[in-house]
């Protein structure tokens, strides 16, 4: 069991000038000698707090992780096998009379695999291959059409008076 500590000013009467053990009297009061709250110095130059943010947050905490240029974005687009699907029809699809229906219309198909089944494939995109395999096995691939956005030409009126003129 601990004990109660006593604190320092009321152990320390008569000592020093009032400063009770903590330097110049500017040292003890509000919190400018006690540094910040939270994450506040653990900043890029100093590594204050280190070990503590090191449990709480991991090491990729401090230093650079690696390099992307501006030109280079990651392809976010889903993708799947033609192999996988065939795989897990039970997931993926319903069965029908005209055979396996496949709504994947987020999903770019890619041809890795065999395809067994009649497959009816509605998806985003699909690769030469894949599309091969599925018409070879009796089914059909419908593709989404993607609406493309046309902006507006704005012509400046301005521009147009002088090529007017000339």
């Amino acid at each position: 069991m601990k004990t109660k500590k006593r604190k320092k000013s009321s152990r320390m009467h008569g000592h020093g000038m009032g400063t009770h053990g903590s330097g110049s009297r500017k040292n003890k009061r509000k919190s400018g000698h006690k540094g910040g709250v939270g994450m506040s110095g653990s900043g890029k130059r100093a590594d204050h707090k280190k070990t503590l943010i090191t449990k709480l947050y991991g090491h990729d905490y401090f230093g650079k992780q690696g390099v992307t240029s501006r030109g280079t974005k990651k392809d976010k687009r889903q993708r799947i096998n033609v192999g996988d699907i065939e795989k897990s029809l039970e997931k993926y699809s319903k069965k029908t009379t005209a055979g396996y229906e496949v709504k994947l219309e987020n999903y770019k198909i890619l041809g890795k695999g065999e395809v067994k089944n009649k497959l009816i494939v509605t998806c985003l995109e699909v690769s030469a291959s894949a599309k091969e395999k599925i018409e070879k096995a009796g089914g059909s691939v419908s593709v989404k059409v993607i609406k493309e956005i046309v902006t507006p030409k704005i012509v400046n009126p301005k521009h147009e008076k002088k090529a007017g003129k000339k």
